[in-house]
């Protein structure tokens, strides 16, 4: 029975530590929608909603690429080639922190794409976000990540 116990508390206790979040809970809970609903812009190819989920002097830092800077060249990133289907998109965070109007975030990301000839490529990688509130909305400021295997 002991045994069970201590199984039970070491169960509870790593799953405890797997987030970090700190900071205001609406604003975290707000962090945590905006960034699911980002991912499903990303699978629909939302681009509208993909510009307005960043702020306009957003940049972001896309693996083995130049800084992009602004909606026009954020966009242009995201738009995908005809023939090409982004199935599957998640932000899995690690921890998030809010202090005032910014707040950072980081963890993993997952995604899909299916090519035209139906071929699907998985791929995974790390990120970090730095979030700003502007009249009240959290938007995505800076926004890196790269892959990993």
């Amino acid at each position: 029975m002991r045994l069970f116990f201590i199984g039970m508390l070491l169960l509870v206790s790593r799953f405890s530590f797997a987030q970090n979040y700190i900071g205001p809970q609406d604003d975290i809970d707000q962090i945590l929608a905006n960034a699911k609903n980002f991912s499903q812009y990303v699978m629909d190819s939302d681009y509208e909603m993909i510009g307005k989920s960043y702020t306009e002097d957003a940049k972001i830092f896309p693996n083995n690429r130049d800084i992009l800077t602004g909606e026009e060249a954020i966009l242009g990133y995201w738009h995908l080639p005809e023939g090409l289907e982004t199935t599957h998109h998640k932000l899995i965070p690690e921890e998030i922190k809010v202090w005032g109007n910014e707040a950072y975030d980081y963890g993993y990301y997952e995604g899909k794409t299916k090519k035209a000839n139906g071929e699907i490529s998985s791929w995974k990688g790390k990120y970090v976000v730095v979030w700003r509130k502007e009249n009240g909305d959290w938007k995505m400021y800076l926004d890196i990540w790269n892959g990993v295997k």
